[in-house]
């Protein structure tokens, strides 16, 4: 056996199988897979890089021997167990918002603040001991972008709509959709168990919990705590407006960014090509931009309808204020393949 002991929490859920391919496509090592999911998955089958595993009961137990735990659970169960896969030895790599705002754990998008990880395992040989917390999936389909543009730039304050497909909320959320799209066009009437509105052919306000005196959802509040952690800027101006859409797959964001420093297209547009994880999708002349299709199954973050806001300050043909469109997969880039970059860097792969 050569290669890491892997543990992947949540094994059966959608960001479950955007793991596995991304095992096979990155070729990420591994001498031992282990699949973890509830009770009421254990004994499934599933088959990873051609190879068929049952999925096991997670357990305080299921760890002993592992280097990197790769958990997509839920909240509550990354509350109950990574501690215990520390405690084993392990590096927990976290998908949920449970350990995000803690001082101690690093929130990292390797694009960014990488590093971060380099440090959290330095002299620690193959694997590192800890919690390295995967950021909400919009506030990294936003910040991979912008993230080029900060660098050169500097950015003041970025306003944000984003417009998040059901893929957000899970395997179930997804099935969902589909369910009552069928019942849509077949006439019939099918309330929504997922959401609190139907969710296909809609769009509607994020469905989590809205705080009564700010007016913010918790997807709003995210991205602004978890932006001004990540860039380590505590004056940043975030100001996002989070909308679910009937869409099945990948989170499209509006962005108007307002730079420190005035640029002209060019050197934004300079920018962008030359940052990570970024696709140009921008096509004027044939009216084609980033769509959640065109990105879903993709590891960039499409970037496109790139103009100057000409509402702020601008002389010469250069400006700080600029309009974007992005859209990324959020089972892919917002989700899975942060976490396994993340994997990576601590492996040295």
């Amino acid at each position: 056996m050569s290669g890491p002991i892997v543990v992947v929490a949540g094994a059966t859920g959608a960001v479950g199988d955007e793991f596995f391919a991304l095992f096979e496509q990155r070729k990420f090592p591994i001498g031992e897979l282990r699949l973890l999911a509830s009770a009421r998955s254990a004994g499934k089958k599933l088959t990873v890089c051609g190879v068929e595993y049952t999925v096991e009961e997670m357990t305080a137990g299921s760890f002993a021997g592992v280097d990197i735990a790769l958990f997509s659970a839920g909240g509550a169960r990354s509350k109950e167990f990574a501690q215990h896969a520390v405690d084993a030895g392990a590096l927990v790599i976290d998908n949920s918002s449970a350990f995000r705002m803690d001082e101690d754990v690093p929130l990292v998008i390797p694009e960014i603040n990488g590093h971060l990880v380099d440090d959290f395992c330095a002299g620690a040989g193959k694997t590192c001991e800890g919690i390295i917390a995967n950021p909400n999936c919009s506030t990294i389909i936003m910040l991979v972008p912008l993230e080029p543009l900060r660098r050169r730039f500097g950015v003041e304050r970025i306003v944000v709509s984003t417009y998040q497909a059901a893929s957000g909320a899970g395997a179930a959320a997804m099935r969902e959709l589909e369910t009552l799209s069928r019942a849509a066009l077949a006439g019939e009437a099918v309330e929504p168990k997922i959401f609190s509105e139907p969710c296909a052919f809609n769009v509607f306000s994020h469905d989590s919990a809205m705080h009564p005196e700010t007016g913010r959802n918790q997807e709003e509040q995210k991205m602004i705590d978890e932006t001004r952690k990540i860039w380590e800027d505590a004056e940043i101006g975030v100001v996002p407006t989070c909308i679910r859409v009937g869409v099945k797959r990948a989170h499209a964001a509006s962005i108007n960014v307002t730079l420190s420093s005035p640029a002209s297209e060019s050197k934004v547009r300079e920018a962008l090509a030359e940052g990570e994880g970024i696709e140009l999708c921008d096509d004027r002349t044939g009216n084609s931009f980033p769509t959640p299709l065109k990105a879903s199954g993709k590891n960039d973050i499409l970037v496109g309808r790139i103009r100057p806001d000409e509402t702020q300050d601008h002389a010469d043909g250069r400006y700080v204020g600029w309009e974007l469109f992005v859209c990324g997969d959020q089972l892919r880039k917002g989700a899975a393949l942060n976490a396994i970059q993340i994997a990576e860097r601590a492996l040295g792969v």
